[in-house]
C-alpha cells in the first residue's frame, strides 16, 4: 500500500511538508490503538470488534498551556465533546480524541482520568476533552463497549510519542484502517485514517489528519477524475452501508492564527471533502476542528503577538483545502479489505485500476 504522493498523483499547487502528514507541524504527534477481535457475542465473549482510537495530540501539555481553536460543522448528525467550551473561549484544552459512535462517552472518560493524572498544573479546575466519532457498526458490533481506558491511554501514549519525535525520528503515522479508522467505510471502499501536509509561503506548516466514513462509491473523485463512475460498479451480492456515516478532520498549524482564523481554516475541511466526492448526506456529521500552535500560550494568558488576519490567510485556507483532499485519499490508498460482524466485507480502493484511470485522464501517476 502507497500513499498517493508516492504514487505519483499530485493535489493542488503548493509543497507538502517532510513527511506529507500531520506531525509536520512541529510538536504534535498522533497515535493509535486498534481493538480487533473475533468473539463469540455475550454473555460467551465480547462480539467482534473492527473499532479503536486514535488521538491528535498539540503537544506541550495542552490543558496547561491551550492553543487557539476554532470548529465548524458542515452537517451535525454526529457528536464532538468539547465542541462548545472550544468555540466559547477559543481554546483547545486538550488533545483530540476520534473514536467510534457508541463508544464516545468510555473515551471521554478515560481521557478525563488521564489528562488530570498527567497534568498537576489544572489543579482544581475541570478540563472538557474533544472527543469525535464516526459510525463504525457496518464493520463492527457497535452495541457492544468495545473500547477501553488501555486502548485511550496507550493511544494517547503513542501520540506524545509521535510529537516529542526529531529529525529523522518524524514519520507519518500509520494510515488507513488502524486506530479509531479500523472499521470506517469510504465513498464505497475501506476507508479509515488519512493525513496530509502543506508548506505555506510564509513558511509555516498545515496539517490535516481525517477520519472518514461517507460517501457513495460513485461520487468517488481522485484528482479531477470520477473515479467512482468508472470503475466496475459493486458486485449485485455486495453489500454496503449507506452513504451518511461522518467525516472528522483535524487541522493543525504552527502559525500564528488566533480563534478566529481557527474557525476560518476549519471551515474549508469542507472543500477539501468536496473534492472527493461528498456532498454532506442528511445522516452523515462532518465536523472539523483546528488549532493553532503559533500564538500558545499558558491558561488564562494572554497571547502575545500579531495573529495573520485578512488575506494573509488566503494561502492557509488553500492548504487546508489541498491537504483534506490529499488525506481523504490517503485513507483509501492506505486501507486493506476488511471484514468484520455478520461477515460485512469493505474491499480496499482497486488502486491499480484507479491509478490507470488516472493515466487515462491525462494524470502524471
Amino acid at each position: 500500500m502507497s500513499r498517493v504522493q508516492d504514487l505519483g498523483i499530485r493535489i493542488g499547487l503548493l509543497p507538502s511538508g517532510p513527511t506529507a502528514s500531520i506531525v509536520d507541524v512541529p510538536g504534535v504527534g498522533v497515535g493509535h490503538a486498534t481493538v480487533v477481535r473475533d468473539e463469540p457475542a455475550p454473555p460467551q465473549g465480547r462480539g467482534v470488534a473492527r473499532t479503536g482510537v486514535t488521538v491528535v495530540d498539540p503537544g506541550g501539555s495542552a490543558p496547561a498551556r491551550p492553543v487557539p481553536a476554532g470548529a465548524a460543522v458542515l452537517n451535525g448528525a454526529g457528536e464532538c465533546t468539547g465542541l462548545l467550551a472550544a468555540r466559547e473561549w477559543g481554546l483547545l484544552e486538550s488533545p483530540v480524541f476520534l473514536t467510534s459512535t457508541m463508544q464516545l462517552g468510555r473515551v471521554y472518560d478515560a481521557a478525563c482520568e488521564l489528562l488530570l493524572e498527567e497534568d498537576e498544573q489544572i489543579g482544581e479546575d475541570v478540563v472538557i476533552p474533544v472527543v469525535a466519532e464516526c459510525d463504525d457498526s457496518f464493520l463492527n458490533d457497535a452495541r457492544r463497549m468495545q473500547v477501553t481506558r488501555q486502548d485511550v491511554a496507550e493511544a494517547l501514549r503513542a501520540a506524545r510519542e509521535s510529537g516529542a519525535a526529531t529529525g529523522t525520528r518524524r514519520t507519518a503515522p500509520p494510515e488507513g484502517a488502524v486506530g479509531a479508522g479500523t472499521g470506517m467505510s469510504c465513498l464505497g471502499f475501506k476507508g479509515g485514517i488519512g493525513t496530509a501536509s502543506r508548506v505555506v509561503p510564509d513558511g509555516h506548516v498545515v496539517g490535516v489528519l481525517a477520519m472518514t466514513n461517507f460517501g457513495e462509491r460513485e461520487r468517488l473523485t481522485v484528482d479531477g477524475v470520477p473515479v467512482g463512475r468508472l470503475l466496475p460498479p459493486a458486485r449485485p451480492e455486495q453489500k454496503l452501508p449507506g452513504p451518511a456515516g461522518s467525516c472528522v478532520v483535524v487541522v493543525a498549524t504552527d502559525g500564528p492564527l488566533d480563534p478566529a482564523g481557527c474557525e476560518r481554516l476549519a471551515r474549508r475541511a469542507g472543500l477539501g471533502l468536496a473534492r472527493t466526492g461528498s456532498t454532506a448526506h442528511h445522516g452523515s456529521g462532518e465536523i472539523f476542528f483546528a488549532f493553532a500552535t503559533g500564538l500558545r500560550t499558558a491558561r488564562g494568558e494572554s497571547p502575545a503577538g500579531a495573529p495573520v488576519a485578512g488575506r494573509a490567510l488566503d494561502p492557509y485556507f488553500a492548504a487546508v483545502v489541498e491537504a483534506t483532499e490529499e488525506a481523504v485519499l490517503n485513507s483509501l490508498f492506505q486501507a486493506r479489505t476488511v471484514t468484520g460482524r455478520d461477515g460485512h466485507t469493505m474491499e480496499a480502493l482497486p488502486v491499480e485500476r484507479t491509478l490507470g484511470l488516472l493515466r487515462a485522464a491525462g494524470r502524471p501517476a
